[in-house]
Order: C-alpha cells, then structure tokens, then sequence
C-alpha cells in the first residue's frame, strides 16, 4: 500500500484516523542510527509504527523495531513526542491519518539486521551521510532532535 507525507500542505486531504505509534532512534557504540528504506514511500525512516490493542507505547517501539530491523533493542530515553495535526500520511486505501508518535532512544542488544516486507534496505548510517539520504521532513526532525543533544553513554 502507498503512502504520501503531507506536512503543513493547504491542499492535504483532511485527516480521518488518530493512531497511537511509536519510532526509534537506535544508535550502536559507534553513534550510528539504524534506518530502513520503506515500501510504501521509498524513503528512508526510523523504525516504527501503529500500537496495537494490549500493547504499551514501549513494547510497541521495541517490536516495530524487531519486525522491521531484527535487532532486539533497550529504550533508553524518550526523543520527543510529534503530534503536528498538520502533518498526515494519506494511504491508497483512503485512509488519511494524523500524526501521533512517541520516539524513542534506544541502543541495540541483540539480533542481526534483517529486511523486512515493509522496508528495501536496512543498515547503520553514519551521522556524517544521514543529511544526504531522503527522508520526509518529520524523520529528519525526529533524527536531528535525537542527535542535537549528548550521546548516551552504552554500558
């Protein structure tokens, strides 16, 4: 299924679902984030997604991560939360939602890279190539405020 970002666009289709979901930024030793290249959109992004009933926000960013990457990861701090009703993904079903998402901090603790069937490519990017990869507006934020502050000690 296709997917367009719309941020702040006056002729955005109008929203019609509010879903709960939850990102990550997982940085290994090295200060490398973990992106995948989506299906839906061909840009590069965060791990993340919808929560599903019966689910934390936190369970949610660490299985959305699994799913997409095959690392198992540890949440170590919260990024920031985006709820910009000017921002919504329009869906070739008709669905037209806005944004709700929580990002984590998170740090690698197991696993191996692995495609998923929502993403072409997933790798570790250094933070010196991520300005030149495409991403919509809202991940390079997400990205920017994760690296706009210390890097976590990993221990």
């Amino acid at each position: 299924m296709g997917r367009r970002d719309y941020e702040n666009d006056p002729d955005a289709p109008k929203a019609n679902s509010l879903v709960p979901a939850a990102s990550t930024v997982v940085r290994d030793d090295e200060g490398r984030v973990l992106l995948q290249r989506r299906v839906d959109n061909g840009m590069w992004a965060l791990p993340g997604g919808r929560m599903e009933i019966g689910e934390s926000l936190p369970g949610c960013a660490i299985r959305e991560t699994r799913e997409e990457t095959g690392y198992e990861v540890e949440l170590i701090g919260i990024v920031g939360t985006y709820t910009d009703p000017g921002h919504v993904f329009a869906y070739d079903d008709g669905e037209v939602r806005q944004e709700f998402s929580i990002c984590f901090l998170a740090r690698p603790v197991g696993g191996q890279l692995a495609v998923s069937d929502e993403s072409t490519e997933v790798r570790w990017a250094a933070l010196a190539e991520i300005s030149g990869l495409p991403m919509v507006a809202s991940i390079r934020r997400r990205v920017t405020d994760a690296l706009s502050g210390p890097m976590p000690v990993l221990t």
